[in-house]
């Protein structure tokens, strides 16, 4: 597997080995030792998969208690996925890096605790699967505005008008937002 820092070294892109033929093809997306020689977390609390339908924009969500690690991927679809830094002691505080994933190609992003995460739906359907470092906890669960220009997220819209759960279209800006020391 071939694991790459983004422009904010703490975000890694992955990309695993894909060994295919004509009956279809096989990859490995977790193995404990790969991830421990690369740094990344080997202890995972939860498993989680979403289904969206293009336009449809996720995040940019973050938990205050027990910020979660992710990694993410898609596993049928396209979509571009971002994570912000919103870690205040930070020198890339407010800082976004993003990529797309898709089932084409494999790519997985590891997004660590004290970023805010979100992605848009490219495709017509996208499944999205994710694992995290820590469970959900419903009470520090905390959105940032998609939109923020502060932070300037490039969105790969193509004139779609993005499809928000209410939380999301009503949340905060940076300046106004609960964030991490």
């Amino acid at each position: 597997m071939k694991v790459e820092a983004l422009a904010i070294p703490d975000v890694k892109l992955l990309t695993p080995r894909v060994f295919g033929d004509d009956r279809g093809f096989f990859l490995e997306t977790y193995n404990s030792r790969t991830f421990a020689d690369a740094g990344l977390p080997t202890e995972w609390r939860q498993d989680n998969h979403s289904r969206s339908a293009r336009g449809v924009l996720r995040g940019l969500h973050y938990q205050l208690t027990d910020p979660q690690g992710k990694l993410v991927r898609v596993t049928r679809g396209r979509v571009f996925d971002v994570a912000v830094d919103i870690r205040r002691s930070s020198p890339s505080f407010g800082q976004w890096v993003g990529a797309e994933l898709s089932d084409e190609n494999q790519a997985m992003l590891f997004v660590p605790p004290g970023f805010a995460h979100g992605f848009v739906v490219l495709s017509d359907v996208a499944d999205f699967c994710y694992k995290c470092t820590t469970l959900w906890h419903q009470q520090s669960d905390r959105s940032l505005l998609w939109s923020d220009p502060a932070i300037g997220i490039d969105w790969p819209l193509d004139g779609l008008t993005p499809q928000l759960a209410g939380k999301d279209a009503a949340a905060p800006l940076l300046a106004d937002a609960e964030v991490f020391a």
